[in-house]
């Protein structure tokens, strides 16, 4: 990797001096609903996740609630195969392979194929069914209040093993948003599709290292892949964290879910086990708040007290693409169906110490911008 090296009085553009630890503690603890409804959490959990900034909820999900799920994945990787079968990148479609482990010999035929996946748009209604499923909605009510939007960033996690591409380095949510968004509490749900361990890559939390409020520094990007990345020192210095005993590791089991904050530190783990590590990434924030989507990118309103009858439109949501929105706007031509980057404007807000493939795909397509105005 070539290391780039910041200009004088570089300041990153992510960088912001404000604070807003009373959005993200029990300051911000909605009243409790007077009569409790299917699926709500004991309130000392709903307490941990403003103290601690995660709960971690072992059993919530029904099997006939995921199972759907596990299919509708499997339909998108079939998609892939065929995909990259007749586009002539792999000569094989791997069928004799099962869900845990089929998209792991596409990706060694054809490296990326996992982040083609990560990038589809196909929000299939077994995904919209979980997202929006009544219990859960009533969890996240508790944490946010009855107005809930669905945030545009979702993603379907297709750790395979021992997958850089796959290991998520330090980092905080909103390190990849605008930085309108740092004064708005977003939570976030991970919801594996199996049992989950520190063998295959599960979570790891930095516990109350929300409790400043702030988005430590952040650099750009970690080894060839394009996450951002928080070096623990800084972590220390800018957060205020002990990670000699403040690092949780948590391992969820198949019908649980791990709930946290936009700003608690988090990562995940490297996969050493021969199956893929299957889970979902979602989140919810209050309707009329930014969500630092560059403005790219509106939300879907869920759940409103003003409307018991409420109906969820997904009309507009599903219009746009978010990873061709994150895509430079004045870029005119269509992505290669068969483009393993995944550039953004993350790139731009924090200093760049690793050059890889997504950094260039990302400056050329500001360079291209800039040819068009």
């Amino acid at each position: 990797m070539t290391g780039v090296a910041a200009p004088p009085n570089f300041m990153p553009p992510g960088l912001v001096q404000e604070a807003h630890p009373e959005l993200f503690d029990l300051r911000a603890l909605p009243v409790p609903p007077e009569e409790a409804k299917p699926g709500q959490l004991p309130q000392h959990m709903i307490r941990q996740f403003f103290e601690e900034g995660y709960v971690l909820v072992p059993e919530f999900f029904r099997l006939e609630e995921l199972e759907p799920c596990r299919q509708a994945a499997e339909r998108l990787v079939e998609k892939l195969a065929q995909k990259l079968y007749k586009g002539g990148k792999i000569k094989n479609l791997y069928k004799e392979y099962g869900f845990f482990e089929r998209l792991t010999h596409i990706d060694k035929e054809f490296p990326g194929a996992n982040i083609i996946l990560l990038k589809y748009p196909d929000l299939c209604e077994e995904f919209k069914k979980l997202w929006t499923n009544e219990r859960l909605l009533n969890v996240v009510e508790q944490l946010i209040g009855p107005e809930i939007n669905g945030h545009p960033l979702w993603n379907l996690r297709t750790k395979t093993p021992q997958n850089e591409a796959t290991t998520v380095p330090w980092h905080q949510d909103s390190a990849y948003l605008d930085n309108e968004c740092y004064a708005t509490l977003q939570v976030a749900a991970w919801i594996p599709l199996l049992d989950t361990t520190a063998h295959n890559g599960c979570m790891q939390m930095v516990q109350r290292g929300h409790r400043t409020g702030r988005i430590a520094t952040h650099q750009c990007c970690d080894g060839g892949t394009w996450y951002v990345m928080l070096d623990e020192q800084e972590m220390v210095k800018s957060l205020g964290t002990n990670l000699d005993t403040d690092i949780v590791t948590c391992e969820v089991p198949y019908g649980g879910m791990l709930l946290f904050n936009n700003i608690i530190p988090h990562r995940s783990l490297i996969n050493l086990s021969n199956d893929i590590r299957w889970s979902f990434d979602l989140r919810w924030q209050k309707p009329g708040l930014p969500n630092g989507f560059y403005g790219l990118k509106e939300g879907v309103l869920m759940r409103t007290a003003k409307d018991p009858n409420f109906k969820i439109s997904w009309e507009n949501f599903d219009r746009t693409v978010r990873h061709k929105l994150l895509r430079s706007a004045a870029v005119e031509e269509e992505e290669d169906e068969f483009d393993t980057t995944v550039p953004g404007p993350w790139m731009k807000k924090w200093e760049i110490v690793h050059v890889n493939h997504h950094v260039d795909s990302y400056r050329a397509d500001l360079a291209r911008t800039s040819e068009v105005q």
